[in-house]
C-alpha cells in the first residue's frame, strides 16, 4: 500500500534515508546528513511525501515537489528510496507509477529527475522502462565514492497529452 506519509512515519523512514545517503552512490546529499536535517529535506520541503507500507512495515518512500516555481511550475520532481531489505520486489516501480498518477492529479504536466548518477544502472534502466528520457548529461557531476567522478543525467517525462 502506498499512502501519504504521516509525521509519525519519520522514525521508520529515517533508517532507509540514512542507509542510502551514507553509501553515497545514488543521492547527492552529504553522507553525514543528520536526522533532523534529513527530516526537513524529505518530509517538510516536498509538496507531499509517501510511504510504501507492507504488513505494517515501511519498505520505501518517495517525495513529490514542484521542480521550479513560476513558468516551470507545471513540472514536478520526485525522489525514491527503498530499504535494502526490500530491493528487487518492484517497490520503486510501483512508487514511480503511483507518483505519476498523483502528479497529474496535482496538476503537473511533466516529471523531471534532476540528478541521476550514470553509475546507478538499476534506476536508469527502470526510469527508461517507465518512459523517462535522458535529456541532459552533466559531465563528471557526481562524485561516486568508489568510481570517482561520473556523469549525472537529467531525465524527463511528459505526463499529460
Amino acid at each position: 500500500m502506498i499512502r501519504d506519509a504521516l509525521p509519525g512515519d519519520w522514525p521508520a523512514i529515517w533508517p532507509i534515508f540514512a542507509e542510502i545517503v551514507r553509501t553515497g552512490d545514488t543521492y547527492a546529499y552529504p553522507a553525514d546528513t543528520d536526522k533532523s536535517t534529513a527530516e526537513v529535506l524529505w518530509m517538510t520541503k516536498p509538496d507531499r511525501t509517501f510511504v510504501f507500507e507492507h504488513d505494517g512495515n515501511i519498505l520505501g518512500t518517495y517525495y513529490l515537489k514542484t521542480n521550479h516555481e513560476g513558468p516551470g511550475k507545471h513540472v514536478c520532481n520526485c525522489g525514491y528510496m527503498v530499504s535494502s531489505d526490500a530491493r528487487g520486489m518492484g517497490i520503486a516501480r510501483q512508487m514511480c507509477e503511483h507518483s505519476q498518477v498523483i502528479a497529474v492529479a496535482m496538476g503537473f504536466s511533466a516529471m523531471q529527475f534532476n540528478f541521476v548518477a550514470s553509475s546507478n544502472d538499476v534506476a536508469l534502466a527502470l526510469w527508461k522502462k517507465m518512459g523517462f528520457d535522458v535529456v541532459g548529461t552533466l559531465p563528471r557531476a557526481f562524485n561516486h565514492p568508489t568510481l570517482g567522478l561520473v556523469d549525472a543525467f537529467v531525465m524527463y517525462k511528459w505526463l499529460s497529452d
